[in-house]
């Protein structure tokens, strides 16, 4: 496993949090407008969330 990453991209207001730079093989939807990444053998490596500004400011609220 390698370090974790965050990046931002405001313009699609898009948060992506990789925590392994292992391939995508799939995903899954696990409520609007998240998205967890998985490997080839189903283990988590990554996290989408977009409207990640509204998401974390009503989370945080």
């Amino acid at each position: 496993m390698n370090d974790s990453k965050m990046s931002y991209f405001q313009e699609e207001d898009i948060l992506h949090l990789v925590i392994s730079d292992e391939k995508e093989f799939g995903s899954v939807e696990v409520s609007p407008n998240i998205t967890a990444e998985l490997n080839s053998e189903g283990e988590l490596i990554g996290i989408e969330i977009i409207g990640a500004s509204k998401f974390l400011r009503d989370s945080i609220l």
